[in-house]
């Protein structure tokens, strides 16, 4: 697991090489307070300098509401960060690792197996480097980042540091498909996160054929550390819970919810499969959701479905993978001040192909679409 940051104190080497890996306090033990002002200033209020950066985008996928950013970091691997833009501000889908080791079969992320975590300064410049303001962080994109728990407090604790973006805690959401061991660390931290559980199952069984690598961790546990959680910080937390119909919709498994979160201060967030190459998995349709929402109401849940956004662009929950990873030999990086981002424009929303890419070639569908609409008139 590479990227661990040395023990002690940072040198002024280190943060010179590597800046957006420390906090102020650290910046300023070793630099004092007025020159860690001045360079705090330049890496977060100033716009981004590329003598600071360890990472840059190499492509930019637009789609819709949707935009998805590859990253290409310092030894040549990448990864892939997601931008979704709502009524209420920017969310921003942030990767905490090259790879994943977790192995879920409805997730593209770990197809190229696990390469290695990503250290606080990658983690922060996923949300430095985007073009869009953001008000709302989600860790929902590559990786665990349970399983790369130092370096994610580590980054936390930059992102909300005063000095620097003063990111609101309260903004920041964990997603986690629960190791036990870091749950209850995580639950004697102070910070006020938000909180989301990846569950998608009910029994032991079902949980290990959808999450492979996740066997030693009992189910049980792993709900009971989770509303733990959410006792101890007085904080509702999220479930998440990707349907698959005929594996995990039966009467059992809403008994089953029900016994769990009933009376909780749990959100059931019902989630539609985005398709990857697994075929043990069926997308359920509309009907099918609203179903399943409704028997989960009527044990005494509160329950949302969770809109997919960035599917045509690969962007949606599960489909973060980049195929620039494939293989054992990392690319080549070319330095930052060479780096020139390739723009892909295509809109995800069905009804709008060519308002998504109109300052593109027209999509090839487009002038069928004219057509029709012509005969139509």
């Amino acid at each position: 697991m590479a990227n661990k940051e040395k023990m002690g104190p940072p040198t002024l080497e280190m943060i010179q090489g590597n800046p957006y890996n420390y906090t102020f306090d650290e910046v300023a033990k070793c630099m004092g307070e007025e020159r860690a002002k001045s360079l705090f200033k330049t890496l977060y209020k100033n716009g981004v300098s590329p003598k600071n950066q360890t990472m840059t985008i190499k492509d930019i996928y637009v789609g819709g509401d949707t935009t998805k950013y590859a990253f290409e970091l310092q030894d040549g691997y990448c990864i892939e960060t997601v931008c979704i833009k709502r009524r209420t501000g920017n969310t921003v889908c942030v990767s905490t690792m090259v790879g994943c080791p977790v192995g879920c079969i409805f997730c593209a992320s770990g197809k190229n197996g696990f390469i290695r975590n990503l250290s606080p300064a990658e983690i922060v410049q996923q949300i430095v480097l985007l073009k869009e303001r953001v008000n709302r962080i989600v860790f929902m994109g590559m990786g665990e980042p349970l399983f790369n728990y130092d370096n994610l407090i580590k980054s936390i604790h930059i992102l909300r540091d005063r000095n620097g973006l003063n990111f609101p805690t309260d903004g920041i959401n964990v997603s986690t498909v629960g190791p036990v061991e870091q749950l209850k660390r995580l639950r004697e931290e102070h910070l006020k996160i938000q909180f989301t559980l990846s569950l998608h199952a009910t029994d032991q069984a079902t949980r290990n054929m959808i999450m492979p690598h996740m066997k030693s961790n009992s189910i049980h546990s792993v709900v009971e550390a989770a509303l733990s959680y959410s006792e101890r910080h007085n904080r509702k937390i999220t479930i998440a819970y990707l349907l698959a119909p005929g594996i995990n919709d039966r009467a059992s498994d809403v008994r089953q919810l029900g016994k769990w979160f009933r009376g909780k201060n749990v959100l059931i967030n019902l989630l539609q499969y985005n398709e990857t190459a697994c075929k043990r998995i069926k997308r359920p349709n509309k009907q099918q959701l609203v179903a399943f929402k409704i028997r989960l109401e009527e044990a005494g849940l509160e329950v949302k479905l969770r809109e997919s956004r960035g599917n045509r662009i690969k962007a949606a929950c599960g489909q973060l993978v980049s195929d620039y990873n494939k293989g054992n030999d990392a690319p080549t990086s070319d330095s930052p001040e060479k780096m020139s981002p390739v723009i892909h424009k295509l809109s995800d929303n069905k009804a709008d192909t060519t308002r998504g890419i109109r300052k593109e070639k027209r999509h090839p569908f487009a002038k069928h679409k004219a057509k029709r609409k012509r005969k139509k008139n």
